[in-house]
C-alpha cells in the first residue's frame, strides 16, 4: 500500500499555523523572562536567604519538580477557578511556565551559586556588602556563567514541553496541528509539520541563548 503525502492544504491553513508559532514563541519568552527570574530568588532564597523562606521555597521546589507539567497546568486551568481565580487559556499557559522553569532553573542557578569560592563572600563583606548586594554584584554573573549551558537547556525543555498547553485550547503550534488534521484528516502530515516546526525553534532557542550568553559573560566568550 503507498502512502501519498498530500500539502495543499498548507496555503489555506498558513494563517492557523503562523497564530500557533507566534503564540508558542510568546510562550516561550514570556515564560522564560518571569520563570527565571523566579528562579534566581528561589536560588537566593536558598543559598543565601532567611531562614525561614527556605521551607516553603524547598516545599515548592520539590512539589513542581516530582508532578507532571500536564497536572500543574490542569491544575491552574480548572482548579483554581474553584477558587475564585479566573484567567484565559494564555494566561494558565503562562504561569504554569513560569512555576515549572522557576522550579527547574532554580535548583539549575542554586548548582553554580554554591559553586563560588567562599572568597569571593568575603571581599564583599570586606566592602560592607549586604548578603543580597554581594549576591547581586559578585555571586549572580559567575554563577550564571558556570550553570549558562544547562539553563539553556531547561528552557529548551520547557518550550517543548509547552506542547501540552493545547489541552485546555491555548492555541499554540500543536492545537494548530490537531486542528488541522481534524479538518483535512491528513494526521501524518500534520504532525510531521509540527515536528520540524519544534525542531527549528529548538534550534533557534538554542543558538539565541548561546548568542545572550556571549553577551552576558564576554570574557567567557573570548576565551
Amino acid at each position: 500500500m503507498t502512502y501519498r503525502f498530500d500539502y495543499s492544504w498548507i496555503a489555506e491553513y498558513w494563517p492557523v499555523i503562523l497564530k500557533g508559532l507566534v503564540t508558542t514563541v510568546e510562550l516561550t519568552l514570556i515564560g522564560t523572562l518571569f520563570g527565571v527570574a523566579l528562579g534566581i530568588a528561589c536560588a537566593w532564597t536558598r543559598s543565601l536567604g532567611p531562614r525561614w523562606l527556605r521551607p516553603p521555597v524547598v516545599a515548592y521546589v520539590e512539589l513542581i519538580r516530582n508532578t507532571p507539567f500536564l497536572i500543574q497546568l490542569f491544575f491552574i486551568f480548572f482548579g483554581l477557578p474553584s477558587l475564585g481565580v479566573q484567567m484565559t487559556e494564555f494566561q494558565a499557559a503562562v504561569l504554569a511556565m513560569v512555576i515549572n522553569l522557576g522550579a527547574y532553573s532554580g535548583e539549575i542557578i542554586r548548582a553554580g551559586i554554591e559553586a563560588t569560592p567562599r572568597g569571593q563572600f568575603e571581599a564583599g563583606a570586606s566592602l560592607a556588602m549586604t548578603r543580597f548586594e554581594t549576591f547581586r554584584h559578585v555571586v549572580l554573573i559567575p554563577a550564571l556563567q558556570r550553570i549558562w549551558p544547562a539553563l539553556s537547556s531547561q528552557i529548551v525543555i520547557v518550550m517543548l514541553g509547552s506542547a501540552v498547553v493545547s489541552q485546555i485550547a491555548a492555541e499554540d503550534i500543536t492545537f494548530a496541528a490537531n486542528f488541522i488534521q481534524s479538518r483535512t484528516f491528513r494526521a501524518f502530515e500534520s504532525y510531521f509539520l509540527t515536528t520540524g516546526l519544534y525542531l527549528l525553534l529548538a534550534l533557534a532557542l538554542r543558538q539565541a541563548l548561546r548568542g545572550v550568553g556571549k553577551m552576558l559573560f564576554p570574557r567567557r566568550a573570548a576565551r
